[in-house]
């Protein structure tokens, strides 16, 4: 059986270039919901400008295809609610002067 824990623990390996920090901690990772071996994510990026958004969603499905027990993976960009530093754990948050 796949854990939420194991599809963290994996998308926590795909850094954001521009602050190079991974998408949990900096909490662009809205909503994980998984079905026996499918998993759906639900993220989101620090800019909808993003230049690199194509490139993180396919690392972000990368990482969680590569949990055991894990078959098939989507990963869908949001912006509702719009990502803000406050999703960032804010012990984080100080250090990053934010």
């Amino acid at each position: 059986m796949v854990a939420e824990a194991d599809v963290k623990k994996a998308l926590r390996k795909v850094k954001d270039p521009e602050l190079n920090l991974d998408l949990v901690v900096l909490g662009l990772i809205y909503d994980i919901r998984i079905d026996g071996g499918k998993v759906e994510v639900s993220m989101s990026l620090t800019s909808p400008m993003c230049p690199v958004a194509g490139e993180l969603l396919n690392q972000a499905r990368e990482a969680v295809e590569s949990v055991p027990g894990v078959e098939h993976a989507e990963v869908e960009l949001t912006f509702s609610p719009p990502w803000s530093a406050d999703r960032i754990n804010p012990t984080i948050r100080a250090a990053l002067g934010l």
